[in-house]
């Protein structure tokens, strides 16, 4: 499977922040001391029930890749700000750390690690932006093409943005996101090539005025592509010329046995609910109600609900500019905050305190476990310590952090770790997984094991995030040591 990145180097990818702390950490001697990072986020976006989580394979290739090349080295020695033997060490970097991760494709929740990353103090800085920029954009797309396929009810959808996407990498990787979320297919076609995804496409209206008239534009587009004859229909007028020009086309088709393995047409403007109602009724009249209405323009979740509940017409949904750039909430918001560093050998929690409790962070190595009910449903996910033994064959005491006087217990449920090591001293511990099985993850679990109640666009039930007894208390002694200083 061919690569973006065999054709260039992403390392430089970065803050300038990140090498003027490694500078200095290097010059104080600290930079091999191991430390350990989380990536999580605060809040859904749309204030959606949850995320999907994306972008991981590309973070494991950037960090397997990650090098300085002899140029990246003059450009920084030029800047005046780092010491030789900084630069020196540099020349000949690479990553060494662990990583560990949920499953690429998992439904995800507000302030949960869904990567940690254990490393030498310089490594571990040295990554960020990158490994940021990769997580908060492919989460993002994947969560908004989440939403625009359950709107779709069924319906295919297919990703028609990459001309709306802010630069090449957006469109593309966006597209891969987009598959993940559940799309069918992209009309861009270097995604298609990269990640082995479905590529879709028929004509622009310049195919249509090109040619002068409408019903010739129609039958040179039918002899070329007769078994994927998705005419456009609204150049000039959908329902006194598109519509009637497509329909001859088709009867053409019949009469001369051309047998489509999918026809019909497509409207990008106009009252969508209204014309693909007409539109229905026309081709049905004329003895074509297998014909597929595919219908585009600034579509959402938001107006693909409304139009569908209008009694609108459609087959399949081309989705494009609120879909990759997710208009609506064009940003994820993922961060990278410290939680451990090494001190005579064993990893100490740290935790970030702040005045605004939404940004107080969970500190130390920590195992997150996702919680059944006896039917399979994940109701709750549960921060433990990392060495802590979780034993849900009995009753089992848990804290809600934001209940912690309640008594609360799971009862009859099981539990499964979400983290695993993807990646050990620098090197991946497992192949990568196609964007489609990906997919299909993501549909299982929203089919199988999230509530729907999660799932709804209004007011979607809270999945709960709960601690054990002996992270919430190492956590409060924390904060109240924080508290007395």
């Amino acid at each position: 499977m061919n690569r973006i990145n065999d054709r260039r180097n992403v390392s430089m990818m970065m803050d300038l922040y990140e090498l003027t702390m490694a500078n200095g950490y290097f010059l104080e001697e600290r930079n091999d001391t191991k430390v350990a990072f989380d990536v999580f986020y605060r809040r859904n976006p749309d204030q959606g029930g949850f995320s999907v989580f994306a972008g991981l394979e590309q973070v494991l290739q950037y960090l397997e890749d990650m090098h300085f090349e002899a140029e990246d080295i003059a450009y920084l020695r030029s800047l005046n700000l780092f010491d030789g033997r900084f630069l020196d060490w540099l020349s000949d970097f690479h990553f060494h750390g662990n990583v560990y991760a949920f499953p690429e494709g998992s439904i995800i929740y507000p302030n949960e690690p869904i990567i940690t990353v254990v490393a030498d103090l310089v490594e571990a800085q040295l990554i960020e932006t990158e490994l940021l920029t990769q997580i908060n954009h492919q989460s993002l797309i994947a969560t908004k093409a989440r939403r625009i396929v359950k709107a779709a009810n069924g319906r295919a959808v297919s990703d028609f943005g990459a001309r709306r996407a802010h630069n090449n990498d957006a469109a593309i990787y966006g597209a891969r996101a987009a598959v993940i979320g559940g799309v069918n297919s992209t009309a861009t076609v270097s995604a298609g090539q990269y990640f082995d995804i479905p590529v879709g496409g028929t004509m622009a209206h310049s195919w249509v005025m090109y040619f002068g008239d409408e019903l010739t534009a129609f039958r040179k587009f039918a002899k070329i592509y007769p078994d994927n004859c998705i005419l456009l229909v609204d150049t000039y007028d959908v329902l006194d010329s598109g519509i009637p020009n497509a329909i001859t086309v088709f009867r053409e088709m019949r009469e001369q046995n051309i047998k489509s393995k999918s026809f019909g047409i497509r409207i990008d403007s106009g009252d969508l609910a209204y014309l693909s109602k007409e539109i229905r009724k026309m081709l049905n009249e004329a003895g074509f109600p297998d014909a597929k209405i595919v219908i585009s323009n600034s579509l959402d979740e938001n107006t693909m609900t409304s139009i569908l509940a209008q009694g609108g017409q459609v087959d399949a949904f081309g989705v494009g500019e609120r879909l990759i750039t997710s208009r609506s909430e064009p940003v994820f918001g993922a961060v990278y905050k410290l939680c451990a560093v090494e001190e005579d050998g064993i990893m100490q929690p740290r935790i970030k305190v702040s005045e605004s409790v939404d940004k107080i962070t969970n500190p130390g190595l920590k195992e997150v476990y996702r919680i059944y009910n006896e039917e399979g449903r994940a109701f709750a996910d549960m921060i433990a310590k990392k060495d802590e033994v979780v034993d849900l064959s009995k009753p089992y005491r848990f804290v809600d952090p934001l209940k912690p006087w309640k008594i609360r217990r799971f009862e009859n449920c099981t539990a499964k770790k979400m983290q695993k090591l993807v990646m050990e001293n620098g090197k991946r511990t497992e192949p990568e997984v196609p964007a489609k099985e990906i997919a299909a993850y993501v549909k299982h679990q929203l089919s199988n094991e999230i509530w729907e109640e999660e799932q709804r666009f209004e007011n979607p039930h809270i999945h709960f995030l709960d601690m054990t007894p002996k992270y919430y208390e190492m956590k409060m002694e924390m904060l109240s040591k924080d508290d007395n200083n």
